[in-house]
């Protein structure tokens, strides 16, 4: 891993403060462009989630499960650009459905065949599709569906769960909403808390007109719904008349019809995005018939849905070819499979080193915690902690590993059996050397 020496590692302050250094030493080109965006753009970037110090890391470019920053590192990539990466970064046939698109026009201002296709496509693989539509990102997807359940219940309040995240204009990591949500009513719940939500939809029986959550939560932490919860929110949303809607922007992934076909819970909603167009700009909104005609234009006083990119050319090329020949039932259940044998191994990992590290998740998603005990809902992490999780994003980036800066891994579909023993090693070596600054399990 070519970390620090045992001798440089007595305090979390001073392993942490000389990674930094070692970090910004091996980056100078990263901190050239990072310097110089500061000068047009807030804090040197335009999307928070990348944003990290003393700058982050600039990548020049990708191919396969491998990335290359601009200073000549090369990394393998296990961020998967937060669940959007999942074919990698230069899958064939997309890339040539996707030239094949550009040749024939961009901005054609029309209706197209692809977005029938890639449709019917979604519908027959996602059990709550009966009808969708298409949006730019998954961020409007969940706007779009929280804007059709309001309009079909007549109800203007919505039930989420505190640390959820639905797109930058809903979000609640860190307690409670940000000044930058859309002026939407919001009551919070705890995850996989039956009794408490249940309470809280009881006390709100009047005002909510909809209960969203991910199935399992990703930002939040990859904390999985048990599926009890999940039942429970479905039982009660249909007694109470509201709507439940699953945000699987991230989770879809984790089966051809995402984690509401592996519970066998149907939501009256679906949201989607990220990978879905093979790696273009995407999002969709879809579910029952009755509430999603509201937006049919035959239909006198259809709600209105517009957005010049909703059916762009190359997210429904990409689209048509990710969804109706690379990501088969076959292929989501031994991508499944995979991440979970990666997660196994690393938790098997951390146990041999008696950390308290451990990773939580399903599937090709997972989140590294530093604290013992099944992650069952968000927590505020402790400065320890987050000293910890910055720690390990630096010591994994020293050994050629790309992950989320909060730790998060998204496993791409071209990672292979030497990519992941090549993050164990990473782990094992983690463990070795950092363990004093972690507190024991033992």
């Amino acid at each position: 891993m070519n970390v620090v020496s045992r001798a440089r590692n007595s305090t979390l302050e001073e392993a942490l403060a000389e990674a930094r250094e070692r970090y910004a030493a091996a980056r100078p080109e990263s901190a050239r462009i990072h310097k110089r965006a500061r000068e047009v753009l807030p804090g040197g970037n335009t999307r928070s989630v990348l944003f990290y110090t003393p700058f982050p890391t600039a990548m020049a470019r990708g191919e396969s499960c491998y990335l290359e920053d601009v200073d000549g590192h090369r990394y393998a990539d296990f961020c998967g650009e937060y669940t959007a990466g999942l074919f990698g970064h230069s899958e064939t046939r997309i890339r040539s459905a996707l030239h094949a698109a550009i040749d024939r026009g961009l901005n054609l201002a029309s209706v197209g065949e692809r977005e029938g296709q890639l449709a019917a496509l979604l519908c027959v693989r996602f059990p709550s599709f009966e009808r969708v539509r298409f949006t730019n990102s998954g961020t409007e997807a969940n706007m779009m569906a929280l804007g059709a359940a309001r309009a079909f219940t007549g109800r203007s309040r919505v039930l989420a769960f505190n640390g959820g995240y639905h797109g930058g204009l809903m979000t609640f990591v860190g307690g409670g909403g940000s000044p930058t949500n859309a002026p939407v009513p919001v009551t919070l719940a705890d995850y996989n808390d039956i009794d408490g939500t249940l309470a809280a939809l009881r006390t709100g029986a009047d005002d909510i007109g909809a209960v969203i959550l991910e199935p399992m939560m990703g930002s939040g932490g990859c904390i999985p719904a048990t599926r009890e919860f999940l039942l429970a929110l479905r039982e009660a949303t249909r007694a109470a008349g509201v709507l439940l809607i699953f945000d699987e922007v991230m989770t879809s992934r984790h089966s051809a019809g995402g984690l509401q076909k592996v519970h066998g819970v149907t939501p009256d909603l679906t949201t989607l995005g990220k990978y879905i167009a093979g790696g273009m700009s995407f999002g969709a909104f879809g579910g029952r018939a009755e509430v999603m005609d509201l937006f049919d234009g035959h239909r006198p006083g259809a709600l209105i849905h517009s957005g010049t990119f909703n059916n762009n050319v190359l997210s429904m090329a990409g689209g048509v070819v990710a969804m109706g020949e690379i990501f088969d039932s076959a292929a989501a259940d031994a991508h499944f499979a995979r991440g979970e044998a990666l997660r196994e191994r690393l938790n098997t990992v951390c146990r041999k080193h008696g950390v308290t590290l451990h990773f939580s998740g399903l599937g090709s998603m997972m989140q590294p915690h530093f604290r013992p005990g099944s992650i069952m809902r968000p927590y505020a992490a402790t400065p320890a902690e987050e000293a910890l999780r910055e720690l390990y994003f630096f010591d994994l980036l020293a050994a050629g590993i790309y992950i989320a800066r909060r730790g998060m891994i998204a496993m791409s579909l071209p990672t292979g059996d030497a990519e992941c023993d090549r993050l164990v090693a990473a782990v094992d070596e983690f463990c070795a050397l950092r363990g004093p600054l972690m507190p024991s399990s033992r």
